[in-house]
């Protein structure tokens, strides 16, 4: 299984309509702070607008939801595991991303044979408030040397001019958020993103 290498969230259908056309062919959808009804019909309207584009969409946190609607991507935080039916999840055919942030939680990760692992944040990041400190790139070698063969996610204040480093420390893919949302021109920058990362 090979997973693009560009892989940007979003928190809204808007931004996949925007993404989607220009060739992105992995994203996550997350979303917080939905009634369910409401969560139900955008997760449904992104999978089929990712399947219209040949894309694959991950439903971040969701995991029952994404079950019902039939997606085949779920990424679950540390948090998400404590109330997640794993099992349920595996049946519905789900492959899974996990977050890491230590040693604990890689080996908690590792032991449920996740799709890929994600690490973060490997740079300050704006989006959320963070216990962990910046990981930095040595942490991104340490991990990929840990978890093999399953593809490893870098995020967290993540940038077009920082993937190359992330890339040459061991990340298989790349996670970026506010890089593009608060870019003045998310368009082209999403397209330089699918130039170093191509």
């Amino acid at each position: 299984m090979t997973l693009a290498r560009f892989y940007p969230v979003f928190d809204s259908l808007a931004w996949l309509e925007r993404a989607l056309p220009l060739g992105v062919g992995l994203v996550q959808l997350r979303i917080k702070d939905r009634p369910p009804e409401a969560l139900s019909a955008e997760i449904r309207a992104a999978l089929a607008l990712a399947r219209r584009h040949g894309a694959a969409l991950v439903v971040n946190d969701h995991w029952q939801l994404a079950i019902e609607e039939g997606a085949e991507w779920l990424h679950l935080g540390q948090e998400d595991l404590d109330s997640a039916d794993l099992p349920a999840i595996r049946r519905g055919g789900l492959r899974l991303g996990i977050s890491t942030h230590d040693h604990a939680e890689l080996d908690r990760a590792l032991a449920l044979t996740p799709d890929y692992i994600a690490l973060g944040p490997v740079y300050p990041t704006i989006l959320k408030q963070m216990k962990w400190h910046q990981q930095g790139l040595e942490r991104v070698t340490e991990w990929k040397r840990l978890v093999g063969d399953i593809p490893l996610c870098a995020i967290g204040g993540m940038s077009v001019e920082r993937a190359a480093g992330a890339f040459a420390a061991g990340a298989d893919l790349v996670a970026a958020v506010t890089d593009i949302t608060l870019h003045p021109d998310p368009e082209a920058r999403m397209r330089d993103w699918l130039r170093v990362c191509a």
